[in-house]
């Protein structure tokens, strides 16, 4: 989860951020069931925090539900996926979690689908981008939660020093208009973050706007043209002109946010929390749609964290009490979001939309309709997203490897992590 770090760094689900610490709606009594919830506790860094108040919405669960204790087990972010896959693997998991990953645990047969645990009129108001990125074999099992997608951020401020009146709408205008930010003296024009923290969300905006992607139907398609064609334009008309900074291999998401908020960044592909923290920080800044090549809005990326609800404990009927009541419109505003995430159903969106606070975060709710994802509903591509945050930023690098041999040796990855995930 280190590409979090920032977007969801100072969140505060409890006063104690420990393995194991619960939190429940009641006290204990006969004739309860009890719910074990595992989810994640996220430290302090850059950036303003985001409300998830796991422990009112169990309380409230809990004063709806009082026949069903919950445990909230709080696990550091940095270290949920594995404290999950340990559970699994020692035949206890919870009932519930919070993670990255799901598609493993799906082709096990570990997990309830979505259509199991959730009431018609709730799984339908799933936004439909993101419930199908959580699919495995055409079945969600994946629950979006803690979502989010990205925007380009400019600072106002270090564009009108430079005489520019608005955002690029291109490609040739974002590399004319990072000319005129050097010209003016703009440490970093551009903040391409393609450092090891979450390069492969960086390198998925720009392939996308290129009418490319890290996948099809088909499998892993790193080596389509159109990929290659993004990532040799980032090479030879961004970076080898100093426009992005003197490191984007090693620059990464974190860094970025705290250089847009100290000046030193004047553009970045950026989350809805970046508004808040620019705020604070007192940073003039607008956004927009990030551009395709030739103008146009490209696909957002999708970003998200995922709940799954696990079949071992038998507590289908717990576990869809929780979820419904999770989900339903009025805890979705009320717990679901923060300056960072945004709801994840349509009613959550429009109820958002509608408040006057909303009104910052509406083109960011708007664009989730189109957001497009990393093939997260593939086994193989944890191992995969690591091979990819460690070398696609040696792509951009004027003296590295071609773009072209960089992906090849990601195709050859993906080929035999795939090859490895089937006969798990």
């Amino acid at each position: 989860m280190h590409r979090r770090q920032f977007l969801l760094g100072a969140s505060s689900l409890a006063a104690t951020a420990g393995l194991g610490v619960g939190l429940t709606g009641c006290s204990g009594g006969s004739g309860r069931s009890t719910l074990t919830v595992l989810a994640a506790s996220y430290d302090k860094s850059v950036g303003s925090g985001i409300t998830e108040q796991w422990n009112d919405v169990i309380h409230a669960f809990g004063r709806k539900h009082p026949d069903i204790e919950v445990d909230l087990q709080l696990v550091p972010f940095t270290r949920i996926d594995q404290e999950l896959a340990r559970r699994v693997k020692d035949g206890d998991p919870p009932d519930i979690s919070q993670g990255n990953v799901f598609a493993g645990y799906a082709e096990d047969g570990d997990l309830y689908h979505a259509s199991d645990v959730f009431k018609i009129p709730v799984q339908a108001d799933f936004i439909a981008s993101f419930a199908q990125a959580g699919e495995v074999d055409f079945a969600q099992y994946g629950i979006p939660f803690l979502a989010s997608t990205p925007r380009l951020f400019y600072n106002t401020a270090l564009f009108e020093k430079a005489g520019l009146s608005g955002p690029p709408g291109s490609w040739a205008e974002l590399r004319s208009a990072a000319q005129a930010l050097k010209k003016a003296g703009v440490h970093t024009p551009y903040g391409l973050a393609m450092g090891p923290e979450a390069a492969e969300d960086e390198a998925l905006a720009w392939m996308l706007a290129a009418d490319g992607g890290y996948a099809s139907s088909a499998g892993y398609d790193f080596v389509k043209s159109e990929n290659v064609h993004a990532l040799t334009w980032l090479r030879t008309r961004l970076v080898a002109d100093g426009l992005a900074g003197p490191d984007p291999a090693g620059l990464t998401r974190t860094k970025a946010y705290e250089g847009f908020l100290k000046g030193r960044i004047a553009m970045m592909n950026a989350h809805p929390l970046l508004l808040g923290s620019a705020r604070q920080a007192k940073v003039p800044c607008a956004h927009a749609p990030f551009p395709k090549e030739n103008g146009g809005a490209a696909p957002p990326v999708g970003l998200s964290d995922w709940l799954m609800a696990f079949r071992a404990g038998g507590r289908r009927k717990e576990c869809s009490a929780f979820l419904n009541f999770l989900y339903q419109v009025t805890s979705v505003r009320r717990y679901g979001t923060g300056q960072g995430t945004l709801p994840v159903t349509v009613s959550g969106s429009r109820a958002l939309r509608s408040e006057p606070a909303g009104k910052p975060l509406r083109a960011f709710i708007d664009q989730m309709f189109d957001a497009e994802f990393q093939p997260m509903g593939r086994r193989s591509w944890p191992a995969v997203r690591t091979r990819v945050q460690r070398t696609i930023g040696k792509a951009v690098e004027p003296k590295g490897p071609s773009p072209r041999a960089v992906l090849d040796a990601l195709q050859k990855a993906a080929d035999e992590a795939e090859r490895t995930a089937q006969h798990q």
